[in-house]
């Protein structure tokens, strides 16, 4: 499984191509021309993911072959596909993962972090530190980027569906402001005080209740952002990446330069 920071070159002759986002509550797909796809929905009883973590693998496989039959076809050979996972995702997810979309018989698989993809749909940055706080339903992640890398990530195994209804969202927003504690007392550069400056990038589920929003803007002291559509946002900015990567894949060759 290829990561953003191979060479492009591998991917010449590709077409087409499909971006995942592998998220614990839904897996959201995103094609070049038709953006986000219907039919993904929302997981059933037997959810295949939970915290951000594959836990059956067979059933994952079976309705991401589901996915990509719809958005690709059968013969894949000429497609790429971009697959989101979370920051800190563990060694055993990240297996998982490779091994099902390598099933599916694409050209090549590209992954990349959550936060990552959350700053590619956001847009071209200055190459400043950038902190992402993505609060979905079953996993809340903080993480800060520096020159478009990972400098220091945190995560917490709660979320949106871990409130009752008519709850304040305190335990969410007390694991943001955790985590971002953690974080400054571990930042002896000052990064995060340059990304604060800037205002933190908010994503998923969390950044579309304002009780959530505006707890964090206030604890923190700092105006928060977030993009039009914070539940996609992940998906949308892998593909971001997926259309860069067939723009440079379908690109004529420049005289003298090998392909």
């Amino acid at each position: 499984m290829r990561s953003l920071r191979d060479g492009r070159r591998h991917y010449r002759g590709a077409t087409r191509g499909l971006a995942l986002d592998l998220g614990s509550s839904r897996t959201r797909a995103w094609v070049p021309g038709l953006g986000i796809v219907h039919g993904t929905g929302e997981y059933g009883p037997g959810r295949p993911v939970r915290r951000g973590r594959i836990v059956d693998p067979e059933s994952c496989g079976r309705m991401l072959a589901r996915i990509a039959d719809g958005a690709l076809g059968e013969r894949r050979e000429d497609a790429v596909i971009v697959l989101s996972h979370p920051v800190l995702a563990g060694p055993g997810h990240r297996a998982a993962a490779r091994d099902l979309l390598r099933a599916l018989g694409p050209s090549d698989v590209i992954v990349l972090d959550s936060a990552r993809a959350a700053a590619a749909c956001a847009g071209p940055g200055d190459g400043g530190p950038l902190l992402v706080l993505d609060i979905g339903a079953e996993l809340t992640e903080a993480t800060l980027l520096v020159d478009g890398l990972v400098r220091d990530a945190r995560l917490a195994e709660t979320g949106l569906s871990d409130l009752d209804p008519g709850e304040p969202p305190t335990a969410a927003v007390r694991a943001v402001l955790d985590m971002v504690m953690a974080m400054w007392r571990q930042d002896p550069h000052g990064a995060l005080l340059g990304a604060l400056r800037r205002g933190p990038l908010l994503a998923g589920g969390g950044a579309l209740r304002p009780d959530v929003t505006n707890r964090i803007a206030v604890r923190l002291g700092v105006p928060v952002r977030r993009t039009d559509d914070p539940a996609t946002t992940v998906v949308r900015g892998a593909g971001r990446v997926l259309s860069s990567v067939l723009r440079h894949a379908t690109a004529p060759a420049l005289p003298g330069r090998p392909r």
